[in-house]
């Protein structure tokens, strides 16, 4: 007996609009689902990578710290308190004003170097504030090359690279950070050096041209 064509009710149209829309919206959710799987994964990734262990680089930057960072506390503790047979306060106040060539308040900028040298070398050991640290030993370093350039570079002839390699540390230190054996580790500016160094170095720059113009 032949079939006839099935006709399509109400009830069928109703079924296959559900389908449809449920379709769509499964369409929809997977598409959001994956939009913000990448959204929410790329910050995390970036984390992990600033935090994970990289023995190699930082017991380097470990150990740029410590040598650069406690040299710098050694001569600033020359100038404060006349340790390790330095000149102390009065005595550098002296050496600024003769062979440096500083005509203004020598006594006040003797403090000013002396605690810039203490300051930022202890916290450059410690890897606390360190793009601080950083910016007062450029500051410091920049000031003397600038006053030795008539000199040459080398130190036979009391030229400036003694301070030039200084403060080629003190700015590789600003751009690269800490390192993950600091205090820093945890903080923005391990995590992400680059803004601070630049505010840093702007600090260091800032300082010098003011030394330079006050004090001489």
């Amino acid at each position: 007996m032949p079939y006839s064509a099935r006709v399509n009710t109400s009830d069928d149209e109703v079924t296959n609009r559900s389908s449809s829309d449920q379709a769509g919206a499964h369409s929809a959710d997977t598409q959001r689902t994956d939009i913000l799987a990448g959204v929410d994964d790329t910050p995390s990734d970036r984390d992990r990578d600033a935090t994970r262990w990289h023995g190699g680089l930082d017991f380097g930057l470990l150990i740029l710290r410590v040598v650069l960072g406690g040299t710098m506390f050694a001569h600033g503790l020359q100038k404060l308190f006349g340790a390790f047979d330095g000149p102390g306060i009065g005595g550098f106040a002296q050496a600024l004003s003769g062979p440096f060539g500083y005509s203004g308040n020598t006594t006040l900028l003797s403090w000013i170097t002396a605690l810039s040298e203490t300051l930022g070398g202890l916290l450059l050991v410690l890897g606390l504030f360190t793009p601080l640290g950083a910016a007062a030993i450029l500051g410091v370093a920049a000031n003397v090359v600038y006053v030795k350039w008539a000199n040459g570079f080398f130190m036979g002839n009391n030229g400036f690279e003694y301070e030039l390699l200084i403060g080629t540390v003190a700015l590789a230190l600003l751009f690269t950070g800490a390192g993950r054996i600091s205090v820093d580790k945890n903080t923005p500016w391990r995590r992400r050096p680059m803004p601070f160094a630049l505010l840093g170095l702007l600090l260091a720059a800032a300082a010098s041209v003011v030394v330079l113009v006050v004090f001489r």
